[in-house]
């Protein structure tokens, strides 16, 4: 509104103005559809989502609260074309106009399927859906644990497949739901239970088909970090053979549905039982073989094989002419080994090292001696210098030229030595320093030298 103070009419304070502008855009512009494409987008600790919609003639500012981003399926960026819906505004402190939003989606695609990509690229980076972390299937587990909904129909199909192929199969049924906000948590919990309190050997995570919004906690980051985290090989059988999830993507094997799940884990135990009996029949007809063909090898070296009677005296023979010749060899070494031995301490005596130690032992005396002395005359030369540089210093002492009779004359009260008579005039007063004591003394008269007028 105008303001009344002043005296033209129609001017407005700043503050005024932009308040007026304000109400008329909110008035006007309540509810607005904007299409466009993001820049600068930026999502600060508080939550709250700033950004630029722009297209190719113009710009304008937009801000999502941190209570209408937490609900965005997917994550805006730079770039990404968008339907946005919201409110305009000004804001006052800068002055700038903008628009609230209250909802967004992408354009040319749904903001799930975005989500979906977004979330697949993140995990696919981080290495989540790698082959080489995946871990092996057990052959025929004992135990199995079923994360699922008690009452779908995913729970039934599973069951009955696994009834009719192998009937004592241990099953633990682990409750959650499977649809819903809470429904990432309650897998992401049963997991980690499975992992703690439960020993089974392989955990089946399931439920039946539905849309892409029915199957969204399938699609959660914190659900594939939590399946990478599980020590138990995990099965995903999620809707049917169409449907791809997270889930799917991060589990140590994809199963296109639950029946296709039991069938994967557990062999038919009749084809089993005729596997091992086929297998039995084949190890017994191989081992008659085998033991037949080494009978006929042993019967055949047998009759090859002569008395080794005279091949081990032989040996003994060779053996005590070795030992023989071995003990003269032996006998032989040790001789030249005692003759070099006592050549070697002959000379060890000769060249013992007591007398070089006798005879460094002597030098170290002497040296000490000598040294000691140079210490003394060192000593002596050094007080001899400290007592000369002691007098020149004493001679050269300011006290010891006042001892002389002469004095230093300083003029008061800034005491500024004085070195001609032309510094002070009469009535001055001065200090004059003695070598013992001083005097002050007002200027009664003055003697001014040739070269002080000079």
């Amino acid at each position: 509104m105008p303001n009344e103070e002043n005296q033209g009419p129609g001017v407005f304070t700043v503050s005024g103005l932009t308040e007026a502008i304000k109400e008329a855009l909110e008035k006007r512009f309540e509810f607005v559809w904007v299409e466009g494409e993001i820049s600068n987008f930026r999502k600060p600790v508080s939550g709250h989502c700033y950004m630029v919609i722009k297209d190719e003639k113009a710009q304008i500012r937009a801000v999502m609260f941190r209570l209408q981003a937490r609900v965005l399926k997917f994550t805006p960026e730079d770039g990404m074309k968008v339907l946005v819906q919201g409110r305009l505004g000004i804001y006052a402190p800068r002055g700038e106009y903008q628009i609230v939003l209250d909802y967004m989606e992408p354009v040319g695609v749904g903001a799930l399927a975005m989500a979906f990509d977004q979330v697949k690229r993140k995990l696919s980076a981080q290495g989540v859906f790698d082959r080489e972390i995946k871990k092996p299937l057990p052959f025929l587990p004992k135990r199995i644990a079923v994360i699922t909904s008690p009452t779908g129909a995913a729970i039934r199909d599973f069951l009955k497949v696994i009834r009719r192929r192998f009937a004592n199969m241990e099953i633990i049924i682990v409750p959650v739901r499977v649809q819903g906000e809470q429904a990432c948590r309650d897998m992401v919990e049963a997991l980690d239970l499975v992992n703690r309190d439960l020993k089974v050997d392989v955990i089946v995570l399931t439920r039946g088909g539905g849309s892409l919004e029915d199957l969204w906690a399938f699609n959660q980051e914190e659900l594939a970090y939590a399946i990478r985290r599980s020590l138990v090989p995990v099965v995903s059988a999620v809707g049917h053979e169409i449907d791809l999830s997270i889930s799917d993507l991060a589990a140590d094997f994809r199963a296109a549905t639950p029946s296709v799940a039991a069938e994967i884990l557990v062999q038919e135990k009749e084809a089993l039982q005729n596997k091992v009996d086929t297998l039995q029949a084949r190890l017994k007809t191989t081992m008659v073989l085998k033991m037949g063909m080494l009978q006929d090898r042993l019967n055949s070296l047998q009759e090859r094989m002569k008395s080794p009677r005279k091949k081990i005296q032989d040996q003994l023979l060779r053996v005590d002419d070795l030992y023989f010749r071995l003990m003269r060899l032996m006998r032989q070494s040790i001789q030249l080994k005692k003759q070099g031995l006592s050549a070697e301490t002959r000379a060890l005596r000769l060249h013992s090292p007591a007398m070089r130690v006798a005879s460094m032992r002597q030098m170290l005396v002497f040296q000490q001696v000598s040294l000691s002395r140079a210490i003394r005359q060192r000593l002596a030369d050094l007080k001899m210098e400290r007592s000369l540089l002691e007098k020149r210093i004493n001679d050269l002492s300011p006290l010891a030229i006042l001892d002389r009779g002469y004095s230093i004359t300083s003029k008061l009260p800034d005491k500024t030595i004085l070195k001609e008579a032309g510094g002070v005039g009469k009535g001055d007063t001065i200090h004059v320093l003695l070598a013992r004591g001083g005097l002050t003394c007002v200027v009664e008269g003055k003697d001014v030298t040739e070269k002080e007028t000079g």
